[in-house]
C-alpha cells in the first residue's frame, strides 16, 4: 500500500481510526441523535445544529459516509421523487451510540468538577 492510500492507516491501527470516527466532533452528535430513531438528512442536520454549532452539508455527508462504512449507520435511499434518504443506526451503531451517550452524560454531570480542577490547575501555574 502506498503512503497516500487512506487504507494504510487502517492497516496500522484500525481501532484508533474507529475510535476517532465514533468520537469525532460530528460523529458523537450524529450517533446520539440517531438513537432517537431514523432521520432524513435535513432533519439530522437541524438536530445536530441545535446541540452546538451548525454542521455543514459537506461535513455531515462525510461523517455519515464514514459511519456507514464502519457499519454503524444504515443509509436507506428510497426511489421516489423527490428522493428520500433516511439514516438509522445498525445494531453495531446502537451499541456505539449508547456508549458515547453514556460518556456525554457523564461529562455533563461532572462538568462542575472538571471546571473546578481546571481552575485549580490554572491558579497553581500562575506566576
Amino acid at each position: 500500500m502506498a503512503v497516500s492510500d487512506p487504507r494504510a492507516g487502517e492497516a496500522m491501527c484500525p481501532y484508533r481510526l474507529v475510535l476517532e470516527h465514533v468520537t469525532s466532533r460530528w460523529g458523537v452528535l450524529v450517533l446520539i441523535q440517531l438513537l432517537d430513531g431514523p432521520h432524513r438528512f435535513s432533519e439530522l442536520r437541524r438536530a445536530v445544529g441545535r446541540v452546538g454549532r451548525a454542521v455543514s452539508e459537506k461535513m455531515l455527508t462525510q461523517t455519515l459516509q464514514t459511519l456507514e462504512r464502519d457499519g454503524l449507520v444504515h443509509r436507506d435511499a428510497k426511489p421516489v421523487i423527490p428522493p428520500r434518504v433516511d439514516y438509522s443506526l445498525t445494531d453495531l451503531g446502537r451499541e456505539a451510540a449508547e456508549q458515547v451517550r453514556s460518556l456525554a452524560e457523564w461529562t455533563r454531570e461532572r462538568m462542575a468538577d472538571v471546571e473546578k480542577a481546571r481552575l485549580a490547575y490554572d491558579e497553581a501555574r500562575q506566576p
